[in-house]
């Protein structure tokens, strides 16, 4: 038999927190076949490991119904999609509307009833058309509850369920209605927050676009994304996305990429430059080969990862989750307790009522799911709650050199003339003769040149000798590049040493046999970098540690440039190394590095953040953050949303728990009667919405 395990995503709907996730993950386990179920809340899907034999997905969906949820799979017709969406928000809103309107009604009759003024009307009523009232309305409620303990089972709604029943044992039947109604109250509050929590993920997955226009046999035809295939051709128009990713072939355009990058500035895309999927073409037209396709282009990825960081779940959440699965049994016991030391039913009702597990279990995860999604629309891709907790606890930050730290290519940082030419003059020869040069140093001149608006000469008899340099010439003057020279002049070779003591390199432009000039190139620091450090140190994060394979003197170089801590010579095994000796000492680390080959030590590090991830699969596989364009000004932007997101998680839960004890010390001592528990109980989670709220606008 093939052993091979192979996975199936499937989307579920009717989630609404961790109790939810619980019974679905259950569910589907029970299916023959499946070796392992993931579910996320803020995607609204089950990730599916099983072996080669397909599980039936027949069985899945009835064993996601059974448990009270809808599962549809990517093969299904939209079901989902049965009604248009005018339909579906009239509907709601018309259902909204009428329930708010009856549940004032009732509220009033009931609080009225309960203060004297309508008695007479609720006792004209006939119990059986209250206990109609009450089982039409509590039906879905109560199908998940019988469902549950069937499974032995016992969810919140089993508490207020039982609530429920000790009011109507003592014929309290307006009390009970309007339990009902706040339980379904409190569902609908329990969506509209996790619907709040999950609308950046849902806005970052709207922007896939679902066509492509594809040229064919000399025709341009629109396609389905599914059915377009790598090499194929696909043309984008001005204002359009693109729906795949590519290498331009032809055409010239700006690009608006935020969507991959959190970039604002459009970029020039030209031949032989890659563009992503999601990207949108302000000005021009492009005709691009097609590299990746839907889920396994960089934009997809992003979605992906983002639909899942949830799965990677914070400490503070696992605590919350298992302090939730001890609450429940507390308050029945509470409840049992007020019972028999009070002889009052209706007080042992309120305090089964007023509790509210599924606050705990929110708690976490809106703050989570908010910060994830919006953090992705910025640029900065969090694989999970676990890694933003982590980082607000740094206090050690180790990072790389060249292509983090630096820009990863040289630039010309010192022009030295000793003749009569100036410098300028000495940059127009140099960047003539370097005009055929394919040397990164040679790319370095040119661009020096024409950042100062200097236009090469004509060159002639171009020769590059391997190891020495290059010459040719300009006009009458033959010009020589060299790597090395034998010095005469005292004052040029105390120039060329200082140069090489600062990590440079150093060559010599000869003019006519004679030594007209130095020219000195680095690895440059990114021009943002050292404020964006001093926004760090600012957080308290004062140890930062630059490790770098380059030799000593460029590496003391910068970081005495940026005032941090360096070590040297460091192959990927050193770097590991310091990281292990920080973490045996207690410290917390964050590495960042360019993802590719700082992969074992961003893996190795608490949290490991990428530079420039966007389109490579490896920097994005090897980090815990990866920022998806190279601005070192993001680094302290995710510092910031960490501990910002872990702020509002703490108070989220200390409101909770102070809310859910005094609701329970009012209910127990007779304060609280049913009605106001039940009105109450739901108020958690508005509470956690709006402290939320600014992590789902940002």
């Amino acid at each position: 038999m093939n052993s091979k395990i192979k996975t199936l995503e499937v989307r579920i709907q009717g989630m609404d927190c961790s109790e939810c996730v619980a019974h679905v993950n259950q569910a589907i386990r029970s299916v023959p076949d499946v070796l392992e179920v993931q579910v996320f809340l803020g995607a609204e899907k089950a990730k599916i490991s099983y072996l080669t034999n397909n599980p039936d997905q027949q069985l899945i969906k009835q064993a996601v119904k059974n448990a009270g949820y809808e599962a549809f799979f990517d093969s299904d017709p939209q079901l989902i999609e049965s009604t248009s969406e005018l339909e579906k928000t009239l509907s709601r809103r018309l259902k909204i509307t009428l329930g708010v309107v009856f549940g004032i009604v009732l509220f009033v009759v009931v609080v009225g009833e309960w203060l004297g003024f309508f008695e007479k009307l609720t006792n004209s009523i006939p119990w059986f058309a209250w206990l109609a009232l009450i089982f039409i309305g509590g039906w879905p409620i109560f199908r998940n509850v019988i469902r549950s303990a069937l499974k032995g089972q016992v969810i919140s709604h089993t508490l207020m369920t039982l609530g429920l029943i000790a009011a109507i044992a003592v014929k309290e039947w307006p009390t009970a209605a309007v339990v009902v109604l706040f339980m379904r109250v409190g569902d609908f509050v329990e969506r509209l927050t996790t619907g709040n929590a999950r609308k950046a993920v849902k806005n970052l997955t709207s922007m896939a676009p679902q066509m492509a226009r594809v040229e064919k046999g000399g025709k341009e035809i629109i396609l389905p994304i599914a059915q377009v295939n790598i090499d194929d051709i696909v043309v984008i128009r001005p204002g359009e996305s693109v729906p795949v990713d590519g290498v331009v072939i032809n055409g010239a355009a700006t690009v608006d990429q935020s969507a991959i990058s959190g970039e604002e500035m459009p970029v020039e895309a030209v031949i032989n430059v890659n563009v992503f999927a999601a990207s949108i073409i302000k000005t021009g037209m492009l005709k691009i080969k097609t590299t990746a396709t839907g889920k396994d282009t960089t934009f997809g990825k992003v979605i992906r990862l983002v639909e899942e960081a949830e799965g990677n779940r914070a400490n503070v959440q696992r605590v919350a989750d298992k302090f939730a699965g001890y609450y429940l049994p507390v308050v029945a016991v509470i409840a049992i307790l007020t019972l028999l030391l009070r002889r009052d039913p209706l007080a042992a009702a309120a305090t089964l009522v007023v509790a509210c597990s599924c606050s705990f279990a929110l708690a976490t995860p809106i703050a989570m799911l908010a910060s994830t999604g919006s953090a992705a629309k910025q640029g900065l891709l969090i694989k999970g709650g676990k890694y933003l907790e982590m980082l607000a606890k740094v206090d050690t930050l180790f990072v790389d050199k060249t292509g983090t730290l630096t820009t990863g290519s040289p630039q010309i940082t010192d022009i030295v003339s000793m003749s009569e030419f100036s410098e300028e003059e000495l940059l127009r020869l140099a960047a003539s003769v370097e005009k055929y040069s394919e040397h990164p140093l040679g790319e370095a001149v040119r661009q020096k040149a024409r950042q100062g608006d200097i236009n090469p000469l004509e060159v002639r008899d171009f020769i590059s000798t391997v190891g020495k340099g290059i010459s040719g010439k300009v006009g009458e003057l033959k010009v020589e590049i060299l790597n090395n020279y034998n010095f005469d002049e005292d004052t040029l070779a105390n120039e060329s040493e200082k140069f090489s003591l600062q990590g440079k390199t150093t060559f010599y432009i000869i003019v006519n046999e004679k030594l007209a000039g130095i020219m000195a190139a680095a690895d440059t620091p990114r021009k943002e970098v050292k404020a964006a450090l001093d926004l760090i140190r600012k957080m308290g994060i004062n140890q930062i540690i630059l490790l770098s394979g380059d030799k000593e003197a460029a590496v003391k170089h910068l970081a005495d440039e940026l005032g941090i801590e360096y070590r040297a010579g460091l192959l990927p095994e050193g770097k590991i190394a310091m990281v292990l000796k920080a973490q045996s000492e207690g410290k917390r680390v964050a590495m960042v590095g360019d993802g590719i080959n700082d992969a074992p030590a961003l893996a190795q590090a608490d949290v490991g953040i990428a530079m420039g991830a966007a389109g490579s699969d490896i920097a994005i596989e090897a980090a815990h953050i990866a920022l998806l364009r190279e601005d070192w000004m993001l680094v302290p932007k995710v510092f910031e949303i960490a501990r910002r997101t872990m702020q509002v998680v703490k108070s989220n839960i200390l409101f909770t728990a102070i809310y859910n004890l005094a609701g329970l010390s009012l209910a127990a001592f007779g304060f609280l009667p049913p009605v106001l528990a039940a009105a109450l109980q739901s108020l958690p989670d508005v509470g956690i919405l709006a402290n939320s709220a600014h992590l789902i606008r940002k």
